[in-house]
């Protein structure tokens, strides 16, 4: 699936299972409480936290599609195209960081590990 195919089925999901878009306000707190919920998870999976019982129910991926679709949600409802906002971003950060990561000691002295 593309990124203007996921745009597109969520705007359908939306105005048809979901009646229509909450508010911007209001996806941009669930954004950040699902953002919060990965967290959550990558501290207890690959991090120092220990689970607790109602911790082990949830599933890493499920909770990135949540922050996906909220994402998309926001991008459809402030006319942004992510595929194009995507493409941009990495030329931007091409031009940027092109001599800047290779020439990172600490990057390069994980690789040599």
């Amino acid at each position: 699936m593309t990124i203007e195919e996921a745009q597109k089925m969520v705007d359908d999901w939306i105005n048809t299972t979901g009646i229509r878009y909450y508010n911007e306000l209001t996806n941009m707190a669930i954004l950040t409480e699902e953002v919060g919920e990965v967290a959550r998870l990558i501290a207890r999976l690959y991090g120092e936290q220990s689970f607790k019982e109602s911790d082990k129910a949830y599933d890493l991926g499920d909770e990135m599609a949540d922050v996906l679709f909220v994402l998309i949600c926001l991008a459809n409802q402030t006319g942004i195209n992510l595929t194009e906002a995507l493409e941009k971003n990495l030329i931007k950060k091409t031009q940027r960081d092109k001599d800047r990561h290779a020439n990172n000691e600490k990057l390069q002295s994980e690789a040599n590990q």
